[in-house]
């Protein structure tokens, strides 16, 4: 997907409790992006907290995810976003007509130590990176 010069992608990543994968997701993409993507992040149950190892991993990176809290996944949220990226959400992501949907098959964080955590962290990453050189 390309967008005009003028044009700011929008992307929203979605998971089930929104306090792992799809909150990495969108704080890579954040930093990665620096201004040239909206980002937003939900999830279809969301939990009451972000992740703690998830939170950790992060911020061996320099990403503080201690101010973000879990979101509920809205009609609105996927209907303004140009890119949605489902992690895990089964069916619960409504389908609108001229977006563009992705699903990553990522392996859910919860209750996983921080060194199991590292490497679903690395893959959002490496996948994140590809995703902003296409919309770019």
């Amino acid at each position: 997907m390309t967008t005009s010069p003028t044009a700011t992608p929008t992307v929203l990543f979605v998971c089930v409790h929104n306090a792992g994968r799809s909150q990495m997701a969108a704080a890579l993409l954040e930093h990665h992006a620096e201004g040239r993507v909206q980002v937003r992040s939900a999830g279809s149950t969301p939990a009451d907290e972000v992740n703690p190892a998830v939170v950790e991993v992060m911020g061996e990176l320099g990403i503080d995810l201690t101010t973000e809290v879990p979101k509920r996944l809205t009609d609105g949220a996927v209907h303004g976003a140009d890119v949605v990226i489902t992690m895990g959400c089964g069916d619960a992501c409504p389908i609108y007509p001229g977006k563009r949907y992705l699903d990553w098959a990522l392996d859910d964080p919860a209750g996983l130590p921080v060194d199991r955590v590292r490497p679903i962290r690395d893959e959002i990453d490496r996948r994140v990176r590809d995703l902003l050189a296409e919309l770019v």
